[in-house]
């Protein structure tokens, strides 16, 4: 019984994916990352499972009007942009 319940939960998710992966792989992805924007059908057919799988992220990017990819924030791009401050790991960058 639970199990039915989850594939049932399972569907429904990846129906309501289905129903938003369509218009967002023609329209909304060059909405909201730029790059896109000339990508092939090739690129968007890739992109199709994906945006099944996200399509609750991709929504709320699409609905807030969110241009540009999120930049990625991890210890090598804080110690490349501060190299007079310490680095995430404690030790001290020299110039």
């Amino acid at each position: 019984m639970i199990a039915a319940a989850f594939l049932i939960l399972l569907a429904i998710y990846l129906a309501c994916g289905f129903l938003f992966a369509i218009p967002f792989v023609v329209i909304g992805v060059k909405k909201i990352d730029p790059h896109a924007a000339h990508g092939s059908w090739g690129f968007r057919v890739l992109i199709f499972p994906g945006t099944l799988t996200f399509w609750p992220l991709l929504l709320h990017r699409w609905l807030k009007g969110v241009h540009a990819p999120p930049e990625e924030c991890n210890a090598h791009r804080r110690a490349a942009g501060n190299l007079n401050q310490p680095s995430a790991i404690g030790h001290r960058q020299f110039p």
